[in-house]
């Protein structure tokens, strides 16, 4: 089986291990589809990183608009390469509303017409302006199978009218990365100078005020008199009010502003970690779609607290491995951290189940198959979209 897969996220090799997992579980050959150079909010990624355990090819193509997610547009037509590589199916790491799902739902059509499907994330039914709608329904009316993350991630597929094979598939944990790590732990609080017997709640993400780091902090104000210490790790725009608010708080010992860590070195600082939290706060056009730290802090045995936005209670309710607040309460939030803090039994009991659930519900390995399966039932059936 040959799959030709395009991705920008795989830009970032640790990305690519969900492929190279594909390649060992199955005996497929990926040949993987980058933008040459991308740049995120942290700055340009390294294009050339390769992921250990890859097999495939990787083909780097100049794009036009990179770091732009949905807009970014390939400077190929993609036609001789799908004529060369004859793969037997593509997928399309992107939105279906995004150009270069376009742009590979049409080089398909020109060509030999392989079933080729899309990821999908989006959870709140939207309605595009021109061209993006148009170019959804064209992607939806071509596309032969879709990997939405979540169920209403799929429920707003079908509302949008996509008609075919659609599987929910949920973001994977390389275990191999992710593991519960005590010496890892030890060494991050010592090299911080934190002692092994202070609760350390963790924040990892973007520093953005959706995330209702603002929410954070309140409810910490509030537990006077208990022993704890914030890590935030991450940066983003919202930081400079984050540390006025600190301030002010008189709370500048007990909060530290880590800034950005490459993607590999987040298991280390997730194990450090009492407890992670994601407090999370819906917009009119967004809300958390799937909250992938949650799940990666669960793989390194720690438990969780998360809002009550888009796909986080669901997440948390699923796995067992965390609290849930209603999002923008801050007192409730200051009495799960309280209970936390307080009760070492329940920040064990919760890590365990989180673990365990973690590993029947996430681990890629038995997610790729899922992959798999669905991408053959569709070429043995031979399903082909309308025209």
């Amino acid at each position: 089986m040959k799959l030709l897969v395009v991705s920008h996220a795989c830009c970032t090799a640790i990305n690519q291990s969900f492929y190279a997992d594909l390649e060992a579980e199955t005996g497929w050959l990926v040949t993987l589809v980058i933008p040459s150079r991308w740049s995120n909010q942290y700055g340009s990624a390294d294009t050339s990183a390769r992921w250990p355990g890859l097999q495939g090819d990787i083909k780097p193509i100049n794009v036009f608009r990179p770091g732009n997610i949905p807009l970014h547009l390939y400077r190929s037509w993609f036609i001789s390469l799908l004529r060369r590589q004859r793969p037997d199916a593509i997928y399309v790491h992107q939105e279906p509303y995004g150009l270069s799902s376009f742009q590979l739902c049409a080089a398909n059509y020109l060509t030999d017409r392989k079933p080729i499907g899309f990821y999908a994330a989006q959870n709140i039914l939207k309605a595009y302006p021109f061209p993006i709608g148009q170019i959804e329904r064209w992607v939806f009316q071509r596309s032969s199978f879709a990997f939405p993350v979540t169920q209403g991630a799929l429920e707003v597929l079908r509302a949008k009218g996509y008609l075919h094979s659609a599987e929910v598939l949920p973001l994977a944990i390389d275990f191999g990365l992710y593991h519960p790590d005590p010496e890892s732990r030890s060494q991050q609080r010592a090299r911080l100078g934190i002692s092994p017997d202070r609760f350390v709640l963790g924040y990892l993400g973007r520093l953005v005020e959706e995330k209702g780091l603002n929410t954070l902090l309140e409810a910490l104000d509030q537990l006077k008199g208990v022993p704890w210490e914030l890590l935030l790790v991450g940066s983003g725009p919202f930081e400079a009010m984050l540390r006025q608010k600190v301030e002010k708080m008189k709370a500048d010992g007990r909060v530290r502003f880590i800034g950005y860590v490459p993607h590999e070195e987040a298991p280390r600082w997730l194990s450090a970690f009492d407890a992670l939290v994601l407090p999370s706060e819906t917009r009119g056009n967004w809300k958390e779609q799937f909250g992938r730290v949650l799940v990666e802090a669960m793989a390194c045995g720690t438990p969780v607290i998360g809002s009550s936005s888009g796909e986080i209670p669901n997440v948390i309710q699923a796995t067992g491995g965390g609290l849930i607040f209603p999002e923008r309460d801050a007192t409730a939030l200051a009495q799960s951290l309280n209970s936390l803090v307080g009760s070492p039994g329940m920040r064990r009991s919760l890590a365990d189940q989180g673990l365990r659930s973690v590993g029947e519900l996430y681990d890629q390995k038995h997610l790729v198959w899922r992959f798999a399966s669905v991408i053959e039932d569709v070429i043995s059936s031979r399903q082909q979209p309308g025209i």
